[in-house]
């Protein structure tokens, strides 16, 4: 067996020290074995392999027995083997067997490479599906926005089709606005607002909403066995993925059926699409229809955005998507069970969150909205530095009433800051800048001038998603007059402002 073998046997002493060694040796690293016997193992491991191996000498000290062991040999020609030990100690000796797994490493290093490529491949797919879909809701609004451009260019154009052309712009300004925010959704990468509510009142609350957005021939059917039921998630988007399963729900039923919301508290999520069970504390919003179903080769890719079964010009294939999205950034997930001909079950799962919190959090009168009024001869000081955005928002700020000062960047701000020493109520900023990024410009402005309130505005910030606000307001781009108008006149009247004197 020892010279049969095509294993390679050997027996080491108890530092390393090969005593003796088959002919396997020579077959294997082309090594002859009065070659191999007396050298230290260390003098033909791999540099890189050397802790693995004195930690595998060290168990087997311990009188452990070592399996699986991975480790490169080097052959006499100058390479490297992959060897796999098994090894075991015996009288003060060690007796060990390796096999020569080279041949499936390199084999598993081109499938994990084929695997990668196929991965590639696929995303690359899925981002070219992604741009058609975004290129195509576009351009379709950007069609509404350019007719509309060019009727309102035209001479003596009545006033009822001015209007007309003037509304149809600032419509699809939403429109445009809500698709990008249904992607950034997807992607996990929206700017959230978390606050602790209770779900259960949240849903009583937009059920009206519901039942006219499902129709009257769709009774909805509420089971609440959680009460109060608190969850720390942004309010809104929480009615939007409600909203948008209800919508899916309503599509799949053809305007008629029954829809049923349950609500109950839950001590784990179950394994979802190759996750493992997560125990915890969460509240479960599920949505049941009474619809088609969802074909089980379909059920995969009902959350990629722009994916749809519905018929053309009747969905965007982009509500699931935010629902996926925001439950994944609020730390939850969602479920879908569905059979064809019985109907489909979507459970949103959020963590749960402490009723103390929700009552610390609580603001009297925080919903009621503030009425837009002018700047009444307020001073911001503007910080942004496209040149086009500068202009329009200075000149958006001036049409309200507020004295603008406008700097290209943060540093420019701070220098502007500390050079007029005079007050200014607010400081306006992007986030995203060369340099120091309106977050920073904001700390530095709190650092320097406590009581100068910050009012941050982006299209998009990877730093507000991962860092969240910091206290600090946000305005979303595209931002219409009357919300910074609103949202100026808050910080500039809230108590304790002081300016930056």
């Amino acid at each position: 067996m020892w010279r049969l073998s095509q294993d390679m046997l050997a027996v080491f002493s108890a530092d390393g020290v090969v005593l003796s060694a088959n002919p396997a040796w020579t077959r294997t690293l082309g090594w002859r074995v009065d070659e191999i016997e007396g050298r230290h193992h260390s003098e033909l491991k791999h540099p890189d392999d050397l802790v693995k191996g004195d930690a595998g000498l060290a168990r087997l000290g311990e009188g452990r027995t070592v399996s699986g062991l991975q480790d490169r040999y080097r052959h006499k020609d100058g390479g490297y083997r992959w060897l796999s030990w098994t090894a075991a100690p015996q009288g003060g000796l060690i007796y060990a067997a390796a096999r020569d797994i080279t041949a499936e490493r390199e084999r598993q290093a081109e499938l994990a490479a084929a695997q990668e490529q196929l991965r590639q491949a696929q995303k690359m797919e899925a981002v070219g599906q992604l741009t058609g879909g975004v290129a195509h809701d576009f351009n379709n609004l950007l069609t509404i926005i350019r007719s509309s451009v060019d009727f309102l260019h035209r001479p003596n154009l009545p006033e009822e089709r001015r209007r007309r052309y003037i509304d149809a712009i600032s419509e699809t300004v939403t429109r445009a606005a809500k698709l990008t925010s249904q992607l950034l959704a997807f992607a996990r990468r929206q700017a959230l607002r978390p606050e602790v509510f209770d779900v259960a009142e949240r849903i009583r609350s937009v059920s009206d909403m519901l039942r006219t957005i499902v129709g009257t021939r769709i009774p909805i059917v509420t089971e609440i066995t959680c009460q109060p039921c608190f969850v720390e998630a942004d309010v809104g988007q929480f009615e939007t993925a409600l909203v948008n399963m209800a919508v899916n729900a309503r599509d799949a039923m053809e305007g008629e059926g029954r829809l049923i919301v349950r609500l109950s508290d839950v001590s784990e999520i179950p394994a979802i699409r190759a996750h493992t069970r997560r125990p915890g504390r969460f509240v479960a919003v599920s949505l049941t229809d009474t619809g088609s179903g969802i074909p089980p080769d379909k059920l995969s890719q009902i959350f990629e955005p722009f994916f749809t079964t519905k018929e053309v010009g009747k969905g965007t294939g982009l509500g699931l998507s935010q629902v996926f999205g925001f439950a994944k950034q609020s730390g939850g997930d969602v479920e879908v069970k569905s059979e064809l001909g019985r109907g489909t079950t979507f459970t949103l799962f959020l963590p749960q969150a402490d009723r103390k919190a929700a009552a610390e959090g609580a603001e009297p009168g925080a919903d009621r909205p503030e009425p837009a009024e002018s700047g009444q001869g307020r001073r911001v000081l503007v910080v942004e530095d496209n040149v086009e955005v500068g202009q329009f928002a200075t000149q958006v700020l001036q049409d309200l009433g507020y004295e603008t000062v406008w700097a290209a960047n943060a540093d420019e701000a701070l220098k502007v800051l500390e050079a007029e020493r005079a007050r200014f109520d607010v400081v306006f900023s992007d986030v995203v800048m060369p340099g120091m990024s309106g977050m920073d410009l904001g700390h530095e402005v709190q650092r320097r001038y406590p009581g100068l309130p910050i009012v941050l505005t982006t299209g998009y910030s990877h730093v507000l998603v991962e860092e969240g606000l910091h206290g600090f307001e946000l305005l979303q781009k595209p931002y219409a007059a009357e919300e910074v108008s609103r949202v100026l006149r808050r910080v500039t009247q809230s108590e304790g402002h002081k300016g930056g004197q």
